[in-house]
């Protein structure tokens, strides 16, 4: 038979590895050219990964959850006549093909392009794996092994918790013993409810909530509650009982977060400037526009009228939308803007753009402004979404913030925070009075905009939104 292998791709521009979330195919079963196999956790988003080739699954060389490099190869399939592959337990690699047969490279140029980017060329330097399990008979195999599995006439015996006799370890799949592993659950106290003595997910979330409250009866095996599909890829694990510390791996979203932004912050030269208005004409338009019948099914709120505030301050101070090239050592004028909102996500902090949101009327900015909020809830946002942004807005007054002193994103030259909009004092035509008031927070690279422009920007965002009229009068 002929083995293809499929290698873990470039999946975004410069990116160097990803996680395995979850397989959405096992060994023995037939995959067709296209079919996604598999999804991955980049540092910038969740990607579908297809299958270029057409066969039989022949082994999946990595449990979910593992961080692989690219350029590894992560399954393998059964492209040529021969008999089926021995299936293995779910989630496990199947054992290693015959060295000829694995050997066989792929042929060029079938790798798939995903997000409108190709390949890495570049060779990675292989993580080490853990030591594959030995075979039943005792040698050892020359790669993952399946797992023992129950035999198909009847289940085997159990002692008195539940698990098999003899002294085996409990029956789990890989991805229940990472996520019992996560909870700090000991799998041999497991009470398992899965056919054949095989321990689940709800019989793992049902001995963690046990742990935290060891005064409430265990729940009986039949009335297991049940758990969620998955453990979202940035949740912390639950802590211990009487545990001083809970340590958290450094991965996907948060780790990339977390560079780009020392980068940032210790490359460009950050400067922050404030200023607090009076918005009470802003928010009424919000409510004219809502009530609006040619409006109707938009979202409008705040944020849209911000962002076109932005848009507007943008055209009347187009230097201030420009990025630093150190390796030319030249400055370069966009000449269209991408603006960026930066979206809090189950995988953490992440900013896609809206591409040319200058050519956008207010409804087609509005469309645009939903789709990216619902895409990245959805964890759906592509690396393309996330590249060639020019200026952010990033709204922590959602979270009852004032304001803040925003980090730029690494090749932007400003970033707008808007706080919380609330009713306070304020002096209106000689009179105190309730009026809705917030401040903005502008970060800029001193390098591209200088005092002078940074402040005529972000006093013409505020005036728009003092005087919203100025959208049309000014546009």
């Amino acid at each position: 038979m002929t083995i293809r292998e499929f290698k873990m791709p470039d999946v975004g521009e410069g990116l160097t590895e990803a996680e395995i979330l979850k397989w959405y195919v096992q060994p023995g079963d037939t995959v067709t050219d296209g079919q996604v196999v598999c999804e991955v956790e980049t540092a910038k988003a969740a990607v579908e990964l297809p299958i270029p080739f057409d066969g039989t699954v022949h082994a999946l060389l990595f449990e979910e959850g593992t961080t692989v490099d690219v350029g590894q190869v992560i399954i393998s399939v059964q492209t040529g006549p021969g008999g089926e592959p021995e299936p293995a337990a779910p989630g496990v690699a199947a054992p290693a093909a015959a060295p000829e047969a694995a050997e066989e490279p792929a042929p060029e140029g079938r790798q798939p392009v995903l997000v409108g980017y190709g390949v890495s060329q570049s060779s990675t330097k292989r993580r080490p794996r853990k030591a594959a399990p030995a075979a039943q008979n005792g040698t050892a195999a020359p790669a993952a092994v399946p797992a023992p599995a129950p035999a198909p006439a009847a289940a085997p015996a159990l002692n008195g918790s539940g698990h098999a006799a003899g002294g085996d370890r409990p029956l789990a799949k890989p991805p229940v013993r990472k996520l019992a592993k996560d909870l700090g659950i000991d799998l041999a106290s497991v009470v398992p409810t899965g056919e054949g003595g095989v321990v689940t997910r709800e019989d793992v979330h049902a001995a963690a909530a046990a742990a935290l409250a060891p005064q409430a009866a265990a729940p009986a095996p039949a009335a297991a509650p049940a758990a969620p599909a998955a453990v979202p890829a940035q949740a912390a694990p639950a802590a211990e009982p009487g545990a001083r510390e809970t340590r958290i791996p450094i991965k996907g979203v948060r780790k990339a977060t977390a560079q780009a932004m020392v980068g940032s912050a210790f490359t460009a030269p950050h400067v922050t400037e404030f200023i607090t208005l009076d918005v009470t004409r802003t928010m009424k338009l919000v409510q004219e526009l809502k009530a609006d019948p040619d409006l109707a099914g938009l979202r409008i709120n705040p944020l849209l009228l911000i962002a076109k505030a932005v848009l507007i301050a943008v055209r009347r101070n187009p230097d201030v939308n420009a990025s630093w090239d150190e390796a030319a050592q030249e400055i370069v004028l966009k000449h269209y803007v991408n603006l960026g909102i930066a979206a809090a996500t189950p995988r953490g902090l992440i900013v896609p753009n809206i591409k040319d949101a200058h050519t956008k009327t207010l409804p087609e900015l509005s469309e645009a402004l939903s789709a990216l909020v619902a895409t990245a809830r959805d964890g759906k946002t592509s690396p393309a979404d996330m590249q060639g942004g020019t200026l952010t807005i990033t709204n922590v007054g959602v979270f009852g913030v004032d304001t803040g002193t925003p980090i730029l994103n690494p090749g932007e030259s400003a970033i707008l925070a808007v706080g919380a909009i609330r009713l306070q004092p304020w002096v209106h035509k000689g009179k105190v009075k309730p009026r809705h008031v917030t401040t903005l927070a502008l970060s800029f690279d001193h390098r591209l905009v200088d005092g002078e422009l940074g402040s005529k920007f972000l006093a013409d965002i505020a005036a728009v939104l003092e005087q919203p009229r100025r959208l049309v009068t000014w546009s």
